[in-house]
């Protein structure tokens, strides 16, 4: 579904990329590893088009996403970001359906909003959070409005920035339970990136290790903990000794 080929991309000289290569399998869930600053996030806008890469190809289920048009392409895509982000002065079910009442995908205003109600239930809200506002609620419930606003349009493709940050350690097991549910009931394409090694094994199919701009390793979930790949094996495990520098 998604493929990268020798990505590249730089903000001054600090070389983010330095030549990504990466596939994507259709229906999938693929979850990026790698320290704050590695360019997890970055790649992800890329992929998205809202960052341009100075060089290399990243296709779309074989389109080219620097010619794709923009509508159509974005219409494909649903996303989970890291802080929520949800909008303030929108009740929750407005949130839920911002893409369906505006744009190439709008609905009649009562559709959007018993669609809205519908993927509250999915994530396990009540249809009473519907006309709630985002500050009237606790930051797990904040974070499945936002699952509930990425699968809204039945998107083919679902990104999951830092999906657990803040969140306690039984709510963070809520919302990965959540996320890898969805993504099977609804055949998506799943792209995560995180630090947070239970997200990894509850949510992966494959997982890639982002560092130093390259993808240092890929494999699938079960090959994890046993590759030899010393870039993983510090990662997973925490240690400070090894080829990733910590930041002092």
């Amino acid at each position: 579904m998604i493929e990268l080929k020798d990505v590249h991309k730089a903000f001054g000289r600090n070389r983010v990329l330095r030549g990504v290569t990466l596939t994507v399998p259709s229906g999938e869930s693929m979850v990026i590893i790698g320290g704050s600053g590695t360019g997890k996030s970055v790649l992800l806008k890329c992929i998205l088009g809202l960052v341009h890469p100075d060089s290399g190809t990243i296709l779309l289920d074989g389109e080219d996403v620097e010619t794709a048009a923009r509508d159509a392409f974005l219409a494909r895509f649903g996303m989970l970001f890291q802080g929520g982000a949800l909008f303030d002065s929108l009740p929750v079910w407005q949130n839920v359906a911002f893409r369906l009442l505006r744009g190439s995908l709008k609905r009649p205003k009562e559709e959007a909003r018993e669609i809205a109600i519908e993927k509250l239930r999915r994530v396990g809200l009540k249809p009473d959070v519907a006309d709630l506002y985002p500050a009237e609620l606790s930051g797990g419930m904040q974070k499945r409005v936002g699952l509930a606003r990425a699968i809204a349009a039945e998107p083919e493709v679902i990104f999951f920035d830092e999906p657990t940050t803040g969140l306690d350690p039984i709510m963070a097991g809520v919302i990965n339970e959540l996320i890898r549910e969805i993504v099977t009931e609804m055949g998506a394409t799943a792209m995560t990136i995180t630090h947070d090694m239970s997200s990894v094994r509850a949510i992966a199919d494959r997982v890639a290790m982002l560092h130093d701009g390259i993808i240092q390793w890929t494999g699938p979930i079960a090959e994890m903990d046993t590759t030899s790949d010393p870039y993983v094996q510090q990662f997973t495990h925490g240690r400070a000794e090894g080829p990733i520098a910590a930041v002092r």
